[in-house]
């Protein structure tokens, strides 16, 4: 499918600075620009390319002034991150979605299934679980009794969601995720060894959450684990008992935190941080 850079431009509200009727029908990193393809500079360290890129059109910010003369036609706008970002959203918009519900998959005769669902090969639906509408169920995820799962939320292969746990709309959790695990929870005993403390709360997943690969949110002792609204984590990722984080913290891999721990809100944590 190809866009002019005109088409570009009202999309992302920006102007166009060149050929207006150029045209892309690919996206590429500025330092590997080839014709017919989409870019964007926002960092100032990646400048040294715009000069010599072969992409067709590449967006700036507004306020970006070249040190000499651009080959490319260019689309001005306000955050050409952000810009670039919404482009490629749209992009993943356009492809065609997943659904059906394969004849593999063991679905509990309680379950309640909302509308326009894909739920793949080998996947597990236990009793009384609520499936939201446009849900995506990848193969071979597993979803445990009295789970909740909200409008338009992506769970990729592999995924395992224990009993209770409430996960809300348009979310999505990757391959090998683990959601509503048993917490770490051990009593020291006279006879010198570990008695295990049964693990009875959930975990609450808000709107707009987004899970990495292979990343471990534990249920709660009592009462919940909540991830507040918009919440992103990385892979690797280790959340336990009874923590709670604030809306739009973001996470990157690797990191630990430990039980009943508070996060406030926007907070952003760097690799293999650990509270």
């Amino acid at each position: 499918m190809n866009f002019t850079a005109a088409v570009i431009a009202e999309f992302l509200k920006g102007t166009v600075e060149g050929d207006p009727k150029a045209s892309v029908h690919d996206v590429s990193k500025i330092e590997e620009g080839r014709a017919g393809t989409l870019s964007f500079l926002a960092n100032p360290k990646y400048e040294k390319y715009i000069y010599d890129s072969q992409s067709t059109i590449i967006i700036v910010n507004e306020d970006f002034k070249p040190s000499r003369d651009i080959g490319a036609t260019l689309i001005r706008v306000k955050n050409a991150y952000e810009a670039f970002a919404a482009l490629l959203r749209l992009y993943e918009q356009s492809n065609p979605k997943k659904s059906g519900v394969s004849k593999l998959a063991s679905i509990s005769d309680s379950a309640c299934q909302g509308k326009d669902l894909y739920i793949g090969d080998f996947s597990v639906i236990s009793d009384q679980v609520f499936i939201g509408d446009g849900v995506q169920l990848h193969p071979q995820v597993f979803i445990g009794e009295n789970v909740k799962i909200g409008v338009g939320t992506i769970l990729h292969p592999g995924v395992k969601v224990y009993e209770g746990s409430e996960i809300g709309a348009h979310c999505v959790i990757h391959a090998g995720a683990v959601i509503g695990g048993d917490g770490f929870g051990f009593a020291p005993s006279q006879e010198n060894d570990y008695q295990k403390i049964p693990q009875v709360g959930k975990v609450i997943l808000e709107d707009h959450v987004e899970v990495g690969a292979n990343t471990t949110i534990d249920r709660a002792t009592m009462g919940a684990t909540i991830l507040r609204k918009g919440v992103k984590l990385d892979n690797l990722i280790m959340i336990a008992h009874n923590v709670e984080v604030g809306e739009n913290t973001v996470m990157a891999a690797q990191t630990g935190i430990s039980g009943s721990t508070r996060i406030g809100k926007n907070c952003m944590f760097g690799g293999q941080v650990g509270l």
